[in-house]
């Protein structure tokens, strides 16, 4: 039985940290979303976004979204891009866990169900209720309309972008999948 509950926790948590150090930088997936995504609004203009799971920060999921704007800049066989719009929304949301540093004095709390309200807490007859922990779950997700354009970048246009020089100086710091 101890072997078992060992092996169990011993898979979950190399499962958690394959998920933890998988490469933020890829493309987004039907499965969960996360990743670059782009769509062609013109034949220079483009609206692109990154959104990034609980562990990428906000300031990687900006610098992804550059990084993808100057990379489909010179795909499509241009220069430099100006970004028109960005922004950049940050999701929130609190998760419970009834298994806090100390859920059962003695290890005597169960679950139960209630018909209309779904499943309560956990009830322990030493603890009251139980005893939780509450993590804040923070998601960020940049948007950006480009226009691409050919030539050298504008020095007085402070939105215009060089895709060579982002590429070169962005680029290599990012790990890719």
């Amino acid at each position: 039985m101890r072997q078992s509950l060992f092996a169990l926790v011993t898979v979950s948590a190399l499962a958690i940290s394959a998920c933890a150090t998988q490469p933020a930088y890829k493309q987004a997936t039907s499965y969960n979303g996360r990743g670059y995504s782009d769509q062609i609004i013109e034949s220079n203009r483009f609206y692109v976004s990154f959104k990034g799971n609980s562990t990428t920060p906000r300031d990687e999921v900006e610098t992804f979204l550059l990084l993808r704007a100057a990379e489909l800049t010179l795909e499509n066989g241009f220069d430099y891009f100006v970004v028109v719009e960005r922004e950049t929304e940050t999701k929130s949301r609190m998760q419970s866990s009834p298994f806090g540093g100390h859920y059962s004095r003695y290890g005597f709390g169960y679950s139960y169900f209630h018909p209309r309200s779904g499943w309560y807490g956990m009830y322990d007859p030493f603890w009251s209720r139980g005893s939780y922990d509450y993590n804040q779950i923070t998601k960020y997700e940049a948007s950006s309309e480009i226009v691409m354009h050919s030539g050298k970048k504008p020095k007085d246009e402070l939105r215009a972008f060089d895709a060579r020089d982002v590429v070169k100086n962005i680029g290599p710091t990012v790990q890719r999948s």
